[in-house]
Formats: structure tokens, sequence, C-alpha cells
């Protein structure tokens, strides 16, 4: 999980579900980790954001169950992803700030000559940030519609 930037609680608890080989409650998962049901919501709620966890439903079981994805292909997919959507989320919200900002003070035209090129390299530089996380997005599509393994076959 540390390699996708993702606390290590996640894996620990993907572990104990995907090892038990069936679906665990709440109370199950808190006594095999020692932590909190409360903390244990948090960390089923974050797995299944990272679509790598699900609530399931079992006849006669009334406690909420929790199954994680056991396909290792779609896991890594899962969390490579997500984490590159979050990243892009974050920095393509400030880029599109400092873009606008830069734009705004240019076409003010109260800048001197040398200010006037420092922000009109700051914008170039900005638009390459910004055709950056567009070519992330293509490759996260070329990874969610399995693209990746026309080119990369499973084993």
């Amino acid at each position: 999980m540390s390699t996708f930037g993702l606390p290590s609680t996640l894996g620990r608890v993907l572990g104990i579900i995907y090892l038990n080989r069936r679906p665990m409650t709440l109370s199950e998962l808190s006594e095999a980790t020692g932590m909190s049901k409360t903390r244990m919501s948090q960390v089923v709620r974050e797995l299944a954001e990272l679509g790598i966890a699900e609530k399931v439903f079992t006849k006669g079981v009334r406690q909420d169950l929790y199954d994680v994805e056991r396909d290792y292909y779609q896991i890594f997919i899962s969390l490579f992803t997500e984490t590159w959507r979050r990243m892009i989320r974050n920095n393509r919200r400030q880029e599109k700030r400092i873009y606008q900002e830069l734009t705004e003070l240019l076409n003010k035209g109260e800048l001197s000559e040398d200010d006037q090129k420092t922000a009109e390299d700051f914008l170039q530089e900005s638009r390459k940030h910004l055709d950056y996380f567009n070519w992330i997005s293509q490759l996260i599509e070329f990874f969610d519609d399995d693209e990746v393994f026309r080119y990369l076959p499973r084993k």
C-alpha cells in the first residue's frame, strides 16, 4: 500500500479478508487487527472507494459483511488508477488556478518587460503541466478499459 501512498492499515485489512477466503464483519476485522470498529469502518470505506472491497449480503447474517477483490490484476489497476486520479484532481485544480492568475496578470499589461517574460514562461510551463495531467488521464483510461492487456497479457 505504501507504494501507492496509502496507509498500511488498508493492506492489512485487505490481506486479512483475502486470506480468510470469506467475507468478514467489522467486529471480526476489529478483533483480527486490534483496531476499533470505527477505524475498521473507515478502512473498509476507503477500500470500497478504491474499488477493491464491497459490502456483500449473506442470507441469515444480520451484520454487514465485507469482501475484497480476489483478482491481483484488478487490485493493481484499482489502486494505480485511483491513486493517480486523486493526484490529477488535486494538481489540476491548483494548476488551473495558477494558469488563470497568470493569464489575468498578463492581460492587465502592468508588468515590466522582464516580469512579462517570466510570467509568459510560467504560463507556458503551466500549459505543459495541464497537458501532462491529460496524458495521465488517458493512461488511466488505458488501464480502466483493460486495454493494457492487449499489449501486456495476463499470465
